[in-house]
């Protein structure tokens, strides 16, 4: 394993995070669930990121249970708040009373003192921005978090963030946006904007909910089992011969660099030195031994332009595309 440090903050964090969005308390048997998380510290990993609206708060549950008895200050524990976790109309968004009722959920079902990130999950257009920073920046004092991050926020709420936690004496040091190799809406401001502040990524969904594992094929049905069968996720937009013809192209680019697929997108995402960690999920213990073979791999200049010219025409840039909702969700 790798480690990079997360932003410009000291925080080192390893650079493959595990996520255990989807599949913890849900998709994924618990003693499952434990199995992978074994599988990522038997591989070095030393990151966890989840959320409490995950599997209605019952991922963090898992999570708090799995990593029971490991040193906790050999981990760096992240989690989230905005979505709803409950039937009221204050269970959701980043006010004041739902961030410190949030925070007490999280540290209780997580099993921990205090988390090493805390973020925001969306941007609530519902609540002034000082509040919501206003109430981060308690919560950090109080210890019951060490770092602030955001995820899916444009550059100029990035911006405006960062300036009310210096104005506050926290840090702001981690944006958490969807970025792969075909979705890389953040590079033309989020990360230039990052970059400025000292704010690092870290991405999810860098093989593109499986698409880029080379899983799906043109012309043919999605696996039986897979997201692209079942439902949607975010994987209807790239079931297309285009897309996935493209994808297929791909495969004597990683086996030049010795790589699988899916370890050939995780590595991209690594390339960008503004990428802090890429979060990888996994229903078996496999999946997390083979996705973690991408830490460290260095990408020479042929293969990255290879890359680019094969996909180019299909990937999605559009910073507009990083949106959070208008209001809060219901």
């Amino acid at each position: 394993m790798e480690f990079r440090h997360l932003g410009r903050s000291g925080l080192v964090i390893s650079e493959i995070a595990y996520g255990n969005w989807i599949t913890h308390g849900s998709q994924v048997e618990e003693e499952a669930a434990h199995a992978c998380v074994r599988a990522a510290l038997d591989a070095g990993i030393t990151t966890f990121d989840t959320a409490d609206v995950y599997a209605a708060t019952k991922a963090e549950s898992v999570l708090g249970r799995a990593l029971k008895g490991e040193r906790r200050e050999g981990l760096e524990i992240f989690t989230k708040v905005y979505w709803p976790t409950g039937p009221g109309r204050n269970d959701r968004g980043l006010s004041r009373k739902h961030i410190m009722e949030s925070i007490n959920g999280s540290l209780e079902r997580l099993q921990t003192d205090y988390v090493d990130l805390y973020q925001a999950h969306r941007y609530d257009y519902e609540t002034p921005l000082e509040e919501t920073m206003e109430a981060f920046a308690d919560i950090v004092h109080a210890g019951k978090a060490h770092y602030i991050g955001v995820s899916e926020w444009r550059a100029e709420e990035i911006r405006a963030a960062h300036a009310l936690a210096r104005e506050l004496k926290i840090q702001l040091v981690s944006s958490q946006p969807q970025y792969s190799m075909l979705w890389r809406v953040i590079e033309a401001e989020v990360v230039p904007t990052s970059e400025e502040l000292g704010i690092g990524q870290i991405v999810w969904s860098p093989i593109a909910q499986g698409v880029l594992t080379g899983k799906y094929l043109p012309g043919q049905a999605a696996p039986e089992g897979s997201r692209g069968a079942n439902e949607d996720g975010g994987v209807g937009r790239y079931l297309n011969d285009d897309v996935l013809s493209r994808v297929q192209r791909l495969k004597p680019i990683a086996e030049g660099a010795g790589l699988s697929l899916a370890q050939l997108a995780v590595a991209w995402v690594l390339q960008n030195p503004n990428v802090s960690a890429a979060i990888i999920g996994a229903s078996r213990p496999e999946q997390v031994a083979e996705n973690v073979k991408a830490a460290g791999v260095k990408l020479d200049a042929d293969a990255l332009k290879a890359i680019d010219e094969i996909l180019d025409p299909v990937v999605e840039r559009d910073a507009a595309k990083t949106v959070s909702p208008e209001k809060r969700p219901l």
